[in-house]
């Protein structure tokens, strides 16, 4: 007989279902009179946070809204938002976060397929959204978010409802419920789908959770810190930090759209302390006219993800006063897995060495189980040798449960027990992954597998050059060849000839770009070049 296996069993004293709606409590509980959120003239302690959260619940509850159905909001880094990551969970429901930046027709498609029973949107967003509620096909509940920071002139009412006069229908003392089960639906995101229908990604309580202990511990994330929403909150659910910062006391800045001049603003008044951001949004801060900046009074520590950086960027950000930490993850992942967790034996290199190692996707998080490069075909792990290429493979509770209404997708993606992320790299002695290509941007060359990210790197040292992006473009003899877009520095004009030469310097001759094009590059929201626009350009 296995004595620990013996009346030992779980109960409601010794095991509890994990889920972030308990940081929010406790947040309540110990500082009710800290200011935990801001935005322009509005402050909530976490008291009125807890208060809005549960009263929002029970109004939902009132129309309906029970375990497992879903409530989609479109709306961008305010309050509301921010309160919905507790609110929805609350009532038993699964929040659909939504980009605003999405067209009408991939809009009414993640409503239909989300099967979204409530819409709480923007009432700037009134246009896209007026066109995708005329092809859905049902009625759902829209309730309007009137936020009187814009201009309201010229914005339309989208549904009946208004969100303050709605939630003012609830009850601050509503039972609102602890999920049954840790596994129970959390929230679901929609990959931007670059080819045919975005797939809906669901995440579950126990992860949202594990999530946000591990991020704080990997960061070095204080309490009482100031945190300021540069990434949209409907973005991997803001990269779960709407969970993650209650569970310290932190307090956040909310801002509604990228604005440079305002970022450094918000710095200076309310001492930020800690953001994340795309490279793209660094690209515009170290950019940035000097009218627009504001000298720090104290180090801001930033995380950035998405299309891994130039190397170049950490100096610049450097130089500003941000300390700039690279992760890596998916919205599979919810959000960032690895990071560039920096040993000091490397303070002795030199300052462009170093930023070429802060330029990689680094090693697992606390909270990952398992972050491997692969061989997709033999699934044997690739030689540590800096140059073999595999598929970055990965495995943990922060995994997402799978694709919603896409068994064939889930199967594929967890294939071989390893999640399988797309994401082309190498892994170097020391175990640091670096990512070389999306398997989809890879360029081969007469034979010979080119990184468009290598490319990339190269052009962004060239001083004229604000951002560039490479992809393949067709060609009789070599199959495929690279060509570079380029968003250049203002008033700092190069010719093609010139960046091509740059190139020539560095990088072996079939990685030369053959073609150069300067334009204003297609982003998405959060700032990841939309290389599938530019392929269809070449």
């Amino acid at each position: 007989m296995n004595h620990f296996e013996t009346n030992l069993d779980k109960n409601k004293a010794n095991y509890v279902p994990l889920t972030p709606l308990t940081f929010l409590k406790r947040a309540r509980e110990i500082y009710p009179n800290y200011e935990a959120i801001i935005y322009e003239d509005r402050k909530y302690t976490w008291n009125e946070v807890y208060k809005r959260a549960v009263k929002f619940a029970s109004a939902l509850s009132k129309i309906g809204i029970k375990k497992g159905d879903t409530v989609s909001f479109l709306a961008f880094n305010t309050p509301e938002i921010f309160e919905a990551h507790y609110s929805v969970p609350m009532a038993g429901a699964v929040l659909n976060t939504i980009n605003i930046r999405l067209d009408a027709n991939t809009i009414s498609y993640i409503l239909d397929h989300s099967d979204a029973k409530v819409l709480v949107v923007d009432r700037q967003l009134h246009v896209e959204v007026k066109k995708a509620l005329k092809t859905l096909g049902k009625k759902i509940t829209i309730i309007d978010i009137d936020d009187k920071n814009v201009d309201q002139s010229k914005l339309e009412k989208i549904g009946d409802l208004e969100y303050e006069s709605f939630l003012n229908t609830g009850d601050e003392n509503f039972d609102w419920q602890m999920p049954e089960d840790e596994w129970q639906a959390i929230s679901l995101s929609y990959t931007s789908g670059t080819t045919g229908n975005p797939k809906g990604v669901v995440y579950h309580h126990r992860g949202a959770y594990l999530m946000s202990t591990g991020s704080s511990v990997a960061w070095n994330m204080p309490n009482r810190l100031n945190f300021l929403t540069v990434v949209p909150m409907f973005h991997c659910n803001g990269w779960c930090y709407p969970w993650t910062v209650p569970m310290l006391n932190g307090r956040t800045i909310c801002l509604r759209n990228i604005d440079i001049k305002k970022i450094f603003e918000l710095i200076d008044k309310y001492e930020v302390t800690h953001f994340g951001g795309a490279p793209i949004v660094l690209n515009m801060i170290t950019g940035a006219p000097e009218s627009d900046k504001k000298k720090l009074k104290q180090k801001v520590y930033v995380l950035t993800a998405g299309a891994p950086p130039p190397s170049i960027i950490f100096k610049k950000m450097r130089a500003l006063g941000f300390e700039v930490m690279h992760v890596y993850g998916l919205t599979e992942t919810y959000g960032h897995v690895t990071q560039c967790a920096w040993n000091d034996e490397w303070n002795n290199f030199d300052e462009e060495k170093q930023n070429e190692i802060k330029a990689r996707q680094g090693v697992r998080y606390p909270n990952t189980e398992g972050v491997v490069v692969l061989d997709p075909e033999t699934m044997k792990e690739v030689p540590k040798d800096g140059k073999t290429i595999g598929e970055i493979m990965i495995r943990g509770n922060v995994v997402m449960k799978g694709y919603f209404k896409d068994k064939d997708a889930t199967d594929k993606a967890m294939k071989d027990g390893w999640f399988h992320s797309g994401d082309l790299a190498v892994m170097h002695p020391d175990g640091y992954v670096k990512i070389q290509d999306r398997s989809k941007d890879i360029i081969i060359s007469g034979g010979e597998n080119i990184s468009s990210i290598e490319i990339e790197n190269t052009l962004s040292k060239h001083p004229s050059v604000s951002i560039a992006a490479v992809v393949a473009k067709p060609d009789e003899k070599w199959g495929e060849v690279p060509c570079a877009f380029i968003e250049m520095v203002k008033d700092k004009p190069v010719s093609e000839k010139e960046l091509i030469d740059f190139c020539k310097e560095t990088l072996a001759g079939f990685k030369v770009p053959k073609k150069v094009v300067f334009c204003d590059l297609p982003k998405t929201s959060t700032g990841k070049i939309q290389k599938f626009e530019l392929r269809k350009q070449v």
